[in-house]
């Protein structure tokens, strides 16, 4: 494992993951959502998203997380390995309406100036929490299809579908290294 992208809903822990995983290879830690937003919740254009992706993907070892379709053929192009969170829905929406709820009492910083706040997670159409369950279904259905592509053949895939396999997977990585 040299390049590794975690993937999973939002909400599933991919950035907690994907740190530890980092830390555990000693590797640099690439988050998507760091690349993909400006400030003031402006998205990045296709054209910059892609150069700041194909920039910081171009290292000999990382771990990155996110599930940018508009960047996948890039990060997996590159990938050696797929760690996908593929946890219950109700797994999911927990851990993103307590992270919602924490980043959004203590005003944390995400990217680039960006912070969460609970009117924009609860009553928005942009809602965090809408949008994990209304890809949640659509993720599921799409991956196995996706790395089931010649294309995506030289992945390792390693689907972890609970919190308790995630931490035991983490744990064989971290007496491997």
């Amino acid at each position: 494992m040299k390049r590794v992208n975690v993937i999973g809903t939002s909400g599933s822990g991919k950035t907690t993951f994907a740190r530890d995983l980092a830390r555990q290879l000693g590797c640099p830690h690439i988050e998507l959502d760091a690349l993909h937003w400006e400030p003031n919740w402006v998205e990045a254009s296709r054209e910059v998203f892609r150069a700041r992706v194909e920039l910081a993907t171009r290292g000999e070892t990382w771990t990155l997380d996110g599930n940018y379709s508009k960047a996948r053929d890039i990060v997996w192009g590159r990938a050696d390995t797929v760690v996908w969170l593929d946890y219950t829905l109700s797994v999911v929406l927990w851990r993103v309406w307590w992270r919602t709820i924490h980043r959004g009492i203590k005003r944390e910083e995400l990217w680039n100036g960006n912070r969460e706040n609970l009117r924009m997670a609860f009553l928005s159409r942009d809602s965090i929490l809408l949008w994990s369950l209304t890809t949640y279904h659509r993720r599921r259905k799409e991956y196995p299809a996706l790395f089931a592509r010649p294309e995506h053949a030289h992945l390792t895939i390693v689907r972890l579908p609970s919190p308790r396999e995630a931490m035991a997977w983490m744990a064989r990585v971290k007496r491997e290294t």
